[in-house]
């Protein structure tokens, strides 16, 4: 394979040099007299556009319209004039035999809304025949915004986001359902042509547009990394004329929106004075703390930055920004800092039959970590409010007499959890266009991610958490490990890197017959990636706490009985793609469309005999307005039905020994008279682990109704994984390791999809826009039988263990055929029996104070909503815009494990309970089973955000716009749902479950302006 790659290498580096030399010999120069011309520029609502370029097209001429619009160049007839200016599309005017001309230009939103980005290249959306949805600036969410996934929440129907109040952590995307178990889920993203480029390092500011392609016709054009979605981001680029400078920021302040309800002190003693028992002394100190609010801030700043230039001229533009964000968490010591620069050149030379394209962009950020995160959740809804915070001598209060329990204030204020993480992403493009109507272009990139990382807990927890008994969380479903502080504090220092390097080249050509348009595209793409590649360490026994993590050679483990040093489990990985890829696209009179593509990709991850797996793909569309029957309807401007199929692989999730035979250390083993250690495998080979695979049905319908006032989709579809890979436990008599990664089971999703956009007032004064969107899907589990050979033909398998009090060793979700990946499965509640003891159903409908772990287990619900909706409004009076948007999701279930940890009675008067638990005689040991009881409905109403601003009317040779705004996000939620916020992960397999991994929503009021110069 490496042999035919340098083959290949060799050839697409060479092409370009010979293309460039061909055309250099081909190039002419034209000149002639010229006059001179004027004319005023003004913007669709018949204001001057100060400031726009105005160039003679082909020639180095050009000028800039004065404060009102006005502008005077040098033009002869036929010659072409280009104008533009930011924020407004390229507008070109071929010059007549008149003097003057009233030129109009057209917002650049309603460019873009015709033209869509896909893989290799760009079509218009009048030819596309797959399901792809495009967003513009304007529409994407507005607030304090850290992750850029958290923009298209609630935009595109199908696309479901949930995001938490934790400014680092990531929201989770899934697009039309989750597919597999294994992978991550997440969309597939390509900034600016780099594939699989990391979507931090983009600032929203400078985000042109994003284009999601959802079906596979649309994505399977890249193959191995497509499965879960593709999302195209394009950003700001510059256009000819003088330097132009925009300043973006805002201001945002937060406070907590909503949170648990507990118990106060009184409430606590007047439930212990209802059971009979009275709190000890160690507990009651007669305070009143309210916890929550201890580990957290009374309100958060935020605050973003973002200033961008960009010009040009007749060959060659250019456009920087420089982005810092800085945005505080709610949490005591959370926080996130972030600077983004991005550049990007284009020039045009031989006379613009060669472009050649520069794109850059790094992003380094600091993430502030709550110390051990979900343990501070766990304790700070347990911890007793009868119990104060600090002792009267200052010093953190501590109850050493509860095992398991430790002061939630002292566990942040005692640590430091840093993370610092950058991504350095380029490319360098070259596209030449060819004789015979053929174009060529080819794209280099490379992508580095860094990773250092510090953690200290200082000598306050070695003296008072190094008991045996502290056990630190894990998202649910990750289970928990005991901890050890050591002596005199403890810390961990780790730096890995990444890299990826990626070299895509493909031909074109395009050519127009009468009626009949092709368009094929043949091409080739390299990747070779290294995961890793770093290390980590630790260390204990400081001289003091003042340095924390950063000089590890003040500590001295070697004097520490038991320590040993962490060195991670990170391993070092490298992998490599290699694909070939070919679409045809054609259309008659842009009537009917046709679209097939294949792409053949070779990936090292998977197993010696199933390297390589081909992806086809094929979609038809009609454009039943073009026909002679619907001509003539007046109301109706487009109507296009569009059927496509396609089959794309997924690789993500999967490491580079996935299916190679791993060995690990297994104790020792006396050899000639000394210890030697000895090894184990722990993992067998499976040279046949192969590819998993989605194929996608699509059938849609795009319409346009009463000039294009009212336009919008439906789409239908089906989803199939196939060949999902799971890691197993097989018999040792099978494979000695016990353990194999084997391709199991079928994963199906069903939906509709549809969207509006009504252009409902457009006058002069006012306008008013208006889109809804809504979404449906229903997944199912088909199967989860494997390769006979391994003996894995299970129908169902048992997930997600919490381990809280009473409830070792319960599960609470199952993938079971003909149920929904996530679907709960636990103890049925029935009541309470005459002494007020937890009743729970038999599976022979019985009821009893005992139940048995999974032998009478029930399905209690599925977490996925049944329907997901957005509705965006727009409004325009004068000078004034008003945006507000709402979403939310129906029929969906959350186990709200937090608040059946917060049931157990037993303990009540050492630990806080719910009020919802107060109804429970302290006797019911088994009032906190895992059960019906905590599955609640988790459908909500959430109005996300609301913006106004103001557009003052400067016309000066200094600002050409200025703009304030104000924003208030996450105003309110309707819901009845009882945790914290409903809005529960919906990444993984363990989704929908609320234990203790929560962080607290905000709202937050943003004031911010945006000035043009």
């Amino acid at each position: 394979m490496m042999q035919i790659f340098k083959q290949r290498l060799l050839y697409r580096y060479a092409l370009p040099g010979i293309m460039v030399l061909f055309l250099a010999l081909v190039t002419t120069n034209v000149s002639a007299q010229q006059t001179q011309v004027s004319g005023t520029v003004k913007d669709d609502k018949g204001e001057p556009v100060a400031s726009a370029t105005v160039s003679v097209k082909g020639k180095n001429v050009s000028t800039t319209t004065g404060a009102n619009g006005t502008f005077t160049i040098a033009a002869k007839a036929n010659d072409v004039l280009e104008i533009s200016a930011v924020s407004f599309a390229t507008q070109e005017v071929r010059i007549t035999s008149a003097s003057t001309y009233n030129i109009v230009l057209s917002s650049s939103s309603v460019a873009l809304t015709d033209v869509v980005v896909v893989g290799y290249g760009r079509s218009s959306k009048r030819t596309l025949s797959s399901a792809i949805t495009s967003i513009k600036p304007e529409d994407l969410n507005r607030g304090a915004i850290g992750d850029v996934g958290q923009l298209l929440q609630g935009k595109v129907p199908g696309l479901n986001i949930t995001a938490s109040g934790d400014p680092n952590r990531p929201a989770a995307v899934i697009l039309r359902g989750a597919s597999t178990v294994n992978s991550p889920q997440g969309p597939f993203y390509v900034i600016d042509g780099i594939p699989g480029a990391d979507i931090n390092a983009v600032a929203p500011d400078d985000i042109a547009s994003m284009d999601i392609l959802k079906d596979a016709s649309a994505t399977a054009i890249y193959g191995n990394r497509a499965s879960n979605g593709v999302i195209m981001v394009t950003t700001k680029k510059g256009k000819k004329g003088k330097l132009q400078t925009a300043y973006n920021g805002y201001v945002g302040f937060e406070t907590v929106s909503s949170s648990l309800d507990l118990l106060d002190a009184a409430q606590l003693r007047a439930y212990a004075q209802k059971n009979n028992f009275t709190p000890s002394t160690n507990d009651d100190k007669g305070a009143n703390t309210n916890w929550m609010k201890a580990v957290q801030k009374e309100s958060a700043l935020s605050h973003n930055h973002n200033l961008s230039f960009s010009g040009g001229t007749d060959k060659s533009s250019y456009s920087a920004s420089l982005n810092y964000l800085k945005k505080d968490g709610i949490m005591l010591q959370s926080s996130l800092e972030r600077v983004i620069g991005r550049i990007s050149a284009e020039h045009h030379a031989l006379n613009d039959h060669l472009t050649l394209g520069l794109n850059m962009m790094s992003s380094n950020s600091k993430a502030s970590n709550v110390p051990l995160q979900n343990m501070v959740f766990q304790q700070a809804v347990k911890f007793n409010p009868m119990s104060p915070i600090y002792n009267a001598d200052g010093t953190f209060f501590e109850n050493p007499n509860n095992t398991q329990y430790f002061n939630p204030v002292s566990i942040i204020k005692n640590a430091i959890d840093d993370t610092k993480y950058g991504s350095l992403q380029g490319n360098f493009t070259v596209e030449a266009k060819l004789p015979f109507n053929l174009t060529f272009n080819s794209n280099l990139a490379y992508q580095r991610g860094t990773w250092l990382h510090g953690e200290y807990y200082n000598s306050y927890y070695s003296r008072n958490y190094s008991t045996g008994s502290f056990y630190t969380n894990g998202d649910p479903g990750g289970g928990r490990s005991l901890r050890n502080f050591y002596s005199n504090g403890l810390a961990y220092r780790g730096y890995y890197q990444s890299s990826s390097k990626t070299l895509e080249s493909y031909l074109t050509w395009a050519k127009k017959f009468g009626a009949h348009n092709i368009k094929a595209v043949l091409g080739y793409s390299w990747q070779k990636n290294t995961n890793n590649d770093g290390l980590q360490t630790s260390q204990t026994n400081f001289v003091n706490d003042y340095t924390g993590y950063t000089n590890l050679g003040l500590g001295n483990y070697q004097t520490v009985n038991g320590f040993a040093v962490d060195y991670g489990g990170a391993v070092y990985e490298e992998t490599n793609f290699i694909s070939d890829f070919f679409r045809l696209n054609y259309d008659f009179n842009e009537k009917i469309l046709v679209q097939a593509s294949v792409r053949r990709d070779g990936s090292s991850v998977f197993g010696k005999n199933k390297e390589w797996g081909y992806f086809p793909a094929a979609s038809v569309a009609w454009r039943l307005s073009e026909e002679d029957f619907l001509k003539n309807v007046s109301f109706i401007n487009d109507l296009k039905l569009r059927v496509s199929y396609g089959e794309t692989g997924n690789a993500f999730g999967l490491g580079a020994y996935n299916a190679q035979r791993l060995y690990s250390k297994s104790g020792t083993y006396y050899n000639n008279g000394v210890f030697a250690a000895s090894f184990r495998s722990s993992q067998g080979s499976n040279p046949d682990l192969q590819w998993e695979v989605t194929a996608t049905k699509n059938i849609g319908l795009d319409y346009g109704f009463l000039r294009g006032k009212i336009n919008g989709s439906i789409d239908l579809y089906e989803k199939t994984t196939t060949n999902m890979v799971f890691p197993y436990a097989v018999a040792q008599s099978i494979d000695p390791s016990g353990f194999l990664w084997l391709n199991v089971g079928k994963i199906r999703n069903r939906g509709i999809e549809f969207s509006v956009n009504v252009n409902a007032v457009s006058q002069k004064n006012f306008s008013w826009n208006t889109g809804f969107n809504l979404a449906s899907n229903k997944n199912v589990i088909l199967d989860l039988k494997g390769p006979e050979q391994y003996g894995v033909n299970a129908d169902s398998t048992y997930y997600t263990q919490i381990d809280g009090p009473g409830t070792s060793g319960s599960r609470l979700q199952i993938l079971a055929v003909g149920g929904p990946l996530g679907q709960f499965y636990s103890f049925q509640y029935a009541g309470k029996d005459a002494s007020g003891n937890s009743l729970f159903y038999k599976k022979d409908k019985t009821t009893t104070t005992n139940p048995s772990n999974v032998t009478d287990y029930f399905s209690l619900g599925s977490p996925h909503a049944k329907l997901m909706f957005g509705w965006n409004n727009t409004l325009r009076y004068k000078n004034f815009d008003l945006n507000f948007f709402i979403r939310g999701v129906l029929g969906n279930k959350i186990f709200n494990a937090t608040r059946a940890d917060l049931s157990y009675v037993v303990t009540a008067g050492q630990t806080n309970i719910t009020p919802y638990a107060t109804d429970d005689k302290r006797t019911d040991t088994r009032n906190n089973l895992f059960s019906s009881r905590y599955v609640e409905d988790g459908s909500y109403l959430r109005f996300d955000n609301a913006t106004l601003g103001y557009r003052f009317n400067i016309k000066n040779e200094y600002i050409s716009n200025l703009r304030f705004y104000a924003t208030v996000n996450n105003l309110f939620v309707v819901t009845k749902y009882k945790g914290i916020d409903p809005e529960i992960n919906q990444g993984g397999a363990s989704l929908g479950v609320d234990y203790n991994s929560f962080y607290p929503k905000t709202r937050t009021i943003l004031l911010g302006v945006s000035v043009g110069f």
